[in-house]
């Protein structure tokens, strides 16, 4: 779907992310009434600082990802704690990223939110309609330990909007391609050449999908489109063309360079043979790639640690091949503070977000998982320079970030995605063309984003 320990906990990282980052799980998300008027959420206004001594704060986060991430997570907030007396923080694990959704609008809804919570960065628009959340530009103001710069520029575009920042980037990803080294040896490729266009994936995948294995994976199911959203970037014209508006009003699925996309996506299986037919699940993809039973597969930067952990062979990490231009979306979670709380939470709620999304922590999190330090100076302490230097595949998903940019983000944004995913969805099964999955799509999508462009 899916930034890590000191040393002992390299291992518990072991299988992480799922989708995406990715990812999201946005069919099993029940969408709260959105309500285009609402008036924006803003921070907690006081003469004076709140006193964050003696408060208690409620901490909810997903693990979207294989492997016992939890632990890192709790032994993060514990370390706190231990640095913050005054603090004391309730981690709840709340499921994939979907559940987690759920539970928080749930809260939301009974006026009883979580404190703090990592959400899935693509919630913004829908956070914003509950008027859920609060902007951090006043702390991050007064902050002056605060270097905002230091965060990846794509990982703060999906935290930003209309001149203000909602959250901070924490559990993020990209979207890389996996493949086997020892099976590119037996098919007489180059182990350490990848197929860096589309033509050439299409000609490797033909080369290795042979002796009971695939030659590539792509997963279509709750994260598929993400994965278009990656085809469609690399086919695009405009460098910089998303399938949404910066402000999230408005979907554009239906182009041609899209139908395009999509078309080579069904291209992989029902003519150039080298991948299997219908919607291959995402969970599954990284279990086959593991067992043998496809030689690469497309997937997110938050499985490493799982594919390190449980591969028994030799596998190189790089971009997923271009068209046009390289690209893919980033993915994963953010850190949100929750408005319906009081100004002495919120204020606690501040500082466990700083204290997670910290050089060091950022890079515990990282090393743990396969998730992508969120800032540059997180690769600049002594635990990840040791970690990539003994696992330099760890440096590609942020090595990509220059290509990275924006996940599918809108208001109604479950009704918006699930346009999008079923229509890819049933385009894999062979139930509807290109072109008309994305005309369906868009139709929808437009109906779900009529009430915010009167």
């Amino acid at each position: 779907m899916m930034k890590q320990s000191k040393l002992m906990l390299f291992l518990m990282g072991c299988t992480l992310l799922a989708t995406g980052c990715g990812q999201s799980n946005n069919n099993s998300v029940t969408e709260a009434a959105a309500d285009p008027t609402a008036k924006p959420a803003t921070s907690a206004e006081a003469t004076e600082a709140p006193s964050t001594q003696n408060v208690e704060i409620t901490f909810y986060y997903p693990v979207n990802v294989g492997g016992p991430l939890t632990k890192v997570i709790d032994t993060m907030a514990k370390s706190f704690m231990e640095t913050h007396p005054g603090i004391k923080v309730n981690p709840v694990y709340t499921g994939n990223y979907g559940d987690n959704t759920v539970k928080i609008q749930a809260g939301v809804q009974a006026k009883q939110p979580p404190d703090v919570a990592v959400m899935m960065s693509t919630e913004l628009y829908s956070m914003l309609d509950m008027n859920a959340i609060v902007p951090l530009d006043e702390w991050i103001a007064k902050d002056t330990d605060v270097n905002m710069d230091d965060f990846y520029p794509a990982f703060m575009e999906d935290t930003q909007t209309e001149g203000k920042t909602y959250s901070l980037p924490f559990q993020r990803s990209t979207i890389v391609m996996y493949y086997n080294k020892e099976m590119f040896k037996e098919a007489g490729l180059d182990p350490e050449k990848p197929p860096t266009t589309w033509a050439e994936l299409v000609s490797y995948a033909g080369k290795l999908n042979k002796d009971g294995h695939a030659g590539l994976e792509i997963p279509g199911n709750d994260d598929s489109y993400w994965m278009f959203q990656m085809l469609a970037r690399q086919n695009a014209t405009d460098p910089k063309q998303n399938i949404m508006s910066d402000d999230g009003k408005k979907a554009m699925f239906n182009t041609p360079e899209n139908v395009e996309a999509l078309q080579f996506w069904l291209d992989l299986s029902h003519k150039d043979k080298v991948m299997p037919e219908g919607v291959i699940d995402w969970a599954t993809v990284p279990t086959d790639f593991i067992q043998g039973k496809t030689a690469m597969m497309m997937h997110t930067s938050g499985n490493l640690t799982n594919v390190r952990t449980n591969a028994k062979f030799d596998f190189g990490v790089a971009f997923p091949p271009a068209q046009k231009q390289f690209g893919s979306p980033t993915g994963g979670g953010n850190l949100y503070i929750f408005k319906d709380t009081s100004p002495e939470k919120q204020a606690a709620a501040w500082e466990f977000a700083k204290y997670m999304t910290a050089p060091e922590q950022a890079a515990l999190f990282s090393s743990s998982s396969g998730y992508v330090g969120v800032r540059k100076s997180a690769y600049d302490t002594e635990a990840m320079k040791k970690y990539t230097a003994d696992f330099p595949q760890a440096l590609v998903a942020r090595d990509q970030l220059q290509y990275a940019f924006r996940e599918l983000s809108t208001h109604n944004h479950g009704k918006v995605s699930t346009a999008i995913t079923n229509q890819i969805q049933a385009a894999l099964a062979g139930q509807v063309d290109a072109a008309g999955a994305l005309q369906k799509a868009q139709e929808e999508a437009d109906q779900a984003l009529a009430p915010f462009n009167k």
